[in-house]
């Protein structure tokens, strides 16, 4: 949930998209860019091909859970038998998109989306495969065509021909899957074909899985010729005017509520936290346009006997300035006067500096202060022990635990794409991304060109970086909340259970959105979802 760029032709022929001209949208609009990268150079634009041939779309099924699920606007609760936060059987991963050594404790509904969890028939395409460019006799231990790279060579054009004429009979998503296990595989030539094949069904402008899958493919483009860091680069550091952008990020705000869901929740919980507290100091890891604390203080303005004197530090990098038109003195401004206009006493401190490098002295910590911590959407941004022995991730929480934090809040995008391997890092980002695009679909005609473009700029970069990138090169790297709960426990922090109110202010404002979003509540985290694929997780800590 980034802002982006793309408009660089990686491979082929493709047809650059337009972007229609965006008003200027006033700074005091309620959103925020989300973006806490450091982005060293740019480089030439990149484009997605796009193509009218129409193809399956893919219709994710109603959840089954057990625990409390509030859909919008009506509320249904759905139960069954197993737990979804309980260790599962050891699978394959061509079966189980969670099979990860850090994934130890499911989120309520991962994998159970229909979206994409279909491994039997994955397996079952795969062996026909096999079958017509091998012959019959290939028995392979594990039924995967591409156990044998040296085998599925020696097959010859022919039998590259006889595959792609099986891939009419293939949705999308089959191909994809395919394709990526081929490229995990380093069987190249068949990856190739496929590339050529997916390049006709992919659209930027068609149903949910197409639009997706134009990006999923330029994705395995960047990986095949290992240029996923330059275009992740490209997609970020040559961004649309600050204007465009804000108009961007406006258009997701207005049609999906995943914003509006991180700063009501986190809102409720450090303003409980916060109840008859003379003096508070909230620190928030990724101000942006710090648009959320203004409807904080706007609440904090009504407390019986006098508002509270509010202190908040706000931590960013250099990167989001452009999109704010301004560095963080503009945040810092614009939240005074609005105090101002509440009779808040007020004060602002920017903190410049990215969340790998944030130390004690940038905080401005001060004794007798009510101290509140928010994370909302940035920490998978920190690189943990698998990719740097500094360990940002967790050297960050250990620093905030050591404010004694009166509470924490993290927001999270409930997805597994951390440690896992490519192949399974793949699948695990078409099934998020599918119910991700699905319920943007659902805002906006399939035509709009604001949707369009709000997707290419503020969704692509983060699905070419899943894909196409490894090791620190790969900043997007997402963990399901059993981790997040791990990780913040050996940190030394204690999970708070969230009120009621929490779900009842998320529950109000999913009244505005379609009825396929739902607000359920799990161990103390309050989850976000889009039929039956949970999307974010909000927790509180202290």
């Amino acid at each position: 949930m980034q802002a982006s760029q793309g408009s660089h032709n990686s491979s082929g022929n493709g047809h650059r998209m337009y972007h229609q001209p965006m008003q200027k949208m006033d700074m005091m609009a309620h959103f925020q860019m989300l973006d806490n990268n450091a982005c060293p150079d740019s480089g030439s634009q990149i484009s997605f091909q796009t193509y009218n041939d129409q193809f399956f779309t893919l219709d994710s099924s109603p959840a089954v859970t057990d625990y409390v699920v509030y859909d919008s606007p009506s509320a249904v609760s759905i139960s069954s038998n197993w737990s979804p936060f309980s260790p599962q059987c050891s699978q394959s991963y061509l079966s189980d998109p969670y099979h990860s050594p850090d994934n130890t404790s499911r989120s309520p509904l991962s994998g159970t989306s229909m979206v994409v969890d279909d491994g039997d028939d994955i397996r079952h395409i795969l062996r026909e495969l096999e079958n017509t460019l091998l012959g019959s006799e290939s028995d392979n231990e594990d039924g995967s065509i591409y156990s044998s790279n040296t085998e599925v060579q020696k097959a010859g054009s022919l039998k590259y021909n006889q595959m792609l004429q099986m891939i009419p009979s293939l949705d999308l998503k089959q191909v994809l899957l395919i394709c990526a296990e081929a490229l995990s595989n380093d069987d190249l030539s068949t990856v190739q074909s496929l590339l050529d094949a997916l390049e006709r069904m992919v659209s930027v402008t068609g149903d949910p899985t197409q639009r997706l899958g134009a990006y999923m493919l330029e994705g395995l483009r960047a990986k095949l010729v290992s240029s996923g860091a330059r275009i992740y680069k490209m997609l970020k550091c040559k961004e649309p005017t600050s204007s465009e952008l804000m108009s961007y990020m406006h258009v997701l705000y207005d049609i999906c509520p995943y914003y509006k869901f991180a700063y009501i929740s986190a809102n409720v919980v450090i303003g409980e936290a916060m109840e008859n507290e003379p003096r508070i100091h909230i620190i928030d890891f990724q101000i942006a346009q710090g648009s959320q604390w203004k409807f904080l203080i706007k609440t904090l303005a009504r407390r019986p006997g006098g508002p509270p004197h509010v202190q908040i530090t706000g931590v960013d990098d250099s990167n989001s300035a452009h999109a704010r038109g301004g560095g963080l003195d503009l945040v810092g401004q614009n939240l005074a006067e609005f105090a101002s206009s509440h009779g808040v006493p007020f004060e602002f401190h920017p903190a410049a500096v990215s969340g790998c490098e944030v130390e004690l002295e940038d905080l401005k910590v001060q004794h007798g202060e009510a101290l509140a911590v928010n994370f909302p959407y940035m920490l998978h941004h920190m690189p943990d022990e698998s990719v740097d022995t500094r360990n940002s991730r967790d050297r960050l929480l250990r620093l905030v635990k050591s404010l004694s934090p009166k509470v924490v809040t993290l927001l999270e995008q409930e997805s597994n794409t951390n440690t896992t391997l490519f192949y399974p890092r793949f699948r695990e980002t078409l099934n998020y991304y599918t119910a991700m695009f699905e319920s943007i679909d659902a805002g906006r005609p399939r035509d709009d060109k604001q949707r369009i473009n709000a997707e290419a700029h503020c969704v692509a970069r983060d699905i070419v970086n899943i894909v196409a990138c490894e090791g620190a090169e790969r900043v997007e790297r997402h963990e399901l909340f059993g981790k997040w709960r791990s990780r913040l426990t050996m940190a030394g922090f204690t999970q708070c259970w969230m009120s009621s109110a929490v779900s009842s202010a998320v529950k109000d404002v999913l009244k505005e959105y379609n009825a396929n979003y739902w607000v359920g509540e799990k161990a103390g985290a309050l989850y976000l979802g889009w039929k039956n694929r949970d999307l974010v997780t909000c927790s509180a800590w202290r």
